[in-house]
């Protein structure tokens, strides 16, 4: 009985919600400032004192202000989305994943003692069409694919949990574009989000992803043509130019994934870099550390000390007022401040490989758990995981967060501890050969990081394991 009248709560919940999406978006072209305020509004109706009144009444002078960066971004997007796709995404997205999901997974971290993601990334498939230089997927081969009833599986028990974003990697995901398509229309109030290397996007399936309304794209592009082929191969950049070209014919929300290294960082980050992937249609993205991963792997590639420095200041700054361009990078590795250090191992995110292993994060390729024979709940209760409820944050500066990158010490003592086993697909790396990868790194980088952390002003309310959070505590 209970069940039914939650459910009928969610159906009217988001009914009228949808209701007043489509109000603002109707609106959206004549004022846009009122339609922000009217957003707002319904977020506050929704989730209440999950933030604070002052979050709230901050986000309103943000988003109607026409000078700031926020609404110059927001007002991009608006301008280049189909109709169907913006509505399907506030509600996936905005209602699911961020207001009902956030509230769902807040108690079940109280109620089950362990840390509950708000996102599940999975593999579909191994095998990938391209060779990368330093890429551990482009050796897997087509050797292990997750069935549609895997894929299934994982975001209806997901979704129990209040886990309604899911990210698909690979191998590249788009080798299964059938059976990704038929997950997305199955579970049309979750958003999906797909890292591709843009190759088999193309009219048809964009067709297909337009009517559906909640897939969109990671698409992996590493500067100009030299420095992206380089790693990728000859023709990747022209290939993701005509996939940009088609997602924005079809008004399909889209932004980047680029691996920086030693050598492309420059590539990635200067203006004439950013303000080129906006005309492409592309406004935001994730920059992701290069991670010396598999026993093939390329640590030359890592950024120096320098380098890093260098992210961080460019990073913030292209968030700033200060810069005018309508992009927002995110920064897997250098953002540990906003999120309070890690946030693998289920805190915030976790990662099930192709065989279907379940790994505490897309470079640590080590588990105690495989979705084939365990629920998701059974796995994030499993030894490793727990490891990482436990042990969070693995370092006070979140400027070295990684337990592998900057505490290369404290990975090789879970493994061991928690008997973990390699799920390296192509070569099975010793966790002793990729931690001592990672020492010297470390090492260099710690001087560095703390002189940076020394100076930034820390914010009292972020909590950094979910264990210490009380169900009364907003999250801002």
């Amino acid at each position: 009985m209970n069940t039914s009248l939650e459910n009928l709560t969610h159906k009217m919940q988001r009914a009228a919600l949808g209701k007043i999406v489509d109000v603002a978006l109707s609106r959206a072209e004549q004022d846009r400032e009122k339609t922000m305020c009217q957003l707002v509004d319904a977020a506050k109706q929704f989730y209440g004192s999950g933030f604070s009144d002052e979050t709230y009444e901050n986000a309103k002078k943000v988003l109607t202000d026409p000078d700031s960066k926020w609404t110059k971004l927001i007002n991009c997007v608006l301008d280049q989305t189909d109709p169907h796709v913006a509505r399907t995404t506030a509600l996936n997205l905005g209602y699911e994943a961020f207001f009902r999901g956030t509230k769902m997974i807040r108690e079940n971290r109280v109620k089950y003692q362990c840390n509950i993601p708000w996102l599940i990334l999975f593999d579909p498939t191994s095998a990938c069409n391209m060779h990368c230089v330093g890429c551990w997927a482009g050796e897997y081969g087509n050797k292990n694919n997750l069935s549609f009833e895997d894929m299934d599986k994982i975001v209806t028990q997901g979704k129990e949990l209040g886990v309604y974003l899911y990210m698909l990697t690979g191998g590249e995901p788009l080798v299964r574009k059938k059976d990704v398509l038929k997950l997305a229309e199955k579970h049309n109030d979750v958003q999906f989000a797909i890292y591709t290397n843009s190759t088999l996007i193309d009219e048809p399936f964009c067709e297909e992803v337009r009517r559906l309304g909640n897939i969109a794209f990671m698409l992996s592009i590493e500067g100009t043509p030299e420095t992206n082929d380089a790693r990728r191969g000859e023709g990747h950049y022209a290939a993701v130019m005509h996939a940009m070209d088609l997602l924005k014919k079809y008004g399909i929300i889209f932004g980047t994934s680029i691996c920086y290294t030693r050598q492309n960082i420059d590539a990635v980050t200067n203006d004439e870099f950013m303000r080129f992937l906006c005309e492409k249609g592309a406004h935001f993205g994730f920059y992701f550390h290069y991670m010396p991963v598999g026993n093939e792997a390329a640590p030359e590639l890592m950024p120096t000390p320098e380098q890093r420095k260098y992210m961080i200041d460019r990073i913030r700054y292209l968030r700033s007022s200060a810069c005018d361009i309508p992009f927002y990078p995110m920064d897997f590795q250098n953002d540990g401040e906003f999120v309070g250090g890690c946030i693998a191992g289920g805190r915030n995110y976790f990662h099930i490989n192709s065989a279907g292993d379940a790994e505490p994060c897309v470079f640590i390729h080590y588990s105690n758990a495989n979705i084939h024979d365990q629920s998701i709940l059974e796995i994030l209760h499993s030894p490793l995981f727990m490891a990482y409820h436990n042990g969070q944050p693995f370092n006070k500066n979140h400027l070295r967060p990684c337990p592998m990158l900057e505490n290369p010490e404290l990975l090789e003592k879970m493994v061991h501890e928690t008997g973990a086993h390699s799920t390296d697909l192509q070569s099975p790396e010793s966790v002793e050969h990729l931690c001592e990868k990672c020492k010297a790194y470390a090492a260099d980088w710690q001087p560095t990081a703390d002189e940076i952390w020394s100076h930034h002003k820390i914010r009292e309310s972020r909590y950094e394991n979910y264990k210490d959070w009380k169900p009364s505590q907003p999250l801002d």
